[in-house]
């Protein structure tokens, strides 16, 4: 889902396939990759978790970060939120751009690039609703991209 998204907002629009799942649910390791050039010498690593209890802490990051090989630059996921810790951590971390994306700010981003919505348009206005069939993983909804 979170590849989607990246592809919604233009991250890797110039490169066919560019988005890759890499991980499995569980493994603590990177999630995806996005190449952002054709000869992929820009790569943005990604790691989403889905949490329903509890915040994202500090050693989930750093772990993230000492993952983060071949790259400067990675965005996590969480459903739910962060720590401080993980937060002044993802901050200051030297020779890295790290971006925490919590729940709250991943359906604005998804609300606002169209995915995991469905749009309809009456006159003047556009109404989006949830389309709970991109969510429905043995359909298919979230898959690779």
């Amino acid at each position: 889902m979170v590849l989607k998204l990246l592809r919604a907002m233009g991250y890797g629009d110039s490169v066919p396939n560019a988005g890759k799942r890499t991980g499995k649910p569980g493994d603590s390791g990177v999630d995806g990759v996005i190449r952002e050039d054709a000869l992929g010498l820009s790569l943005l690593f990604i790691q989403a978790k889905r949490y329903t209890v509890g915040s994202v802490g500090r050693p989930e990051i750093q772990a993230f970060v000492g993952a983060l090989q071949g790259t400067d630059k990675g965005v996590f996921f969480s459903t739910s939120s962060f720590t401080k810790e993980a937060v002044e951590y993802a901050a200051k971390v030297s020779g890295k751009k790290i971006i925490l994306i919590d729940g709250r700010r991943l359906a604005e981003l998804m609300y606002e690039h169209g995915v995991g919505v469905s749009e309809a348009k009456k006159s003047s206005f556009i109404i989006k609703t949830v389309d709970f069939g991109f969510f429905d993983e043995e359909a298919g909804g979230i898959g690779d991209e």
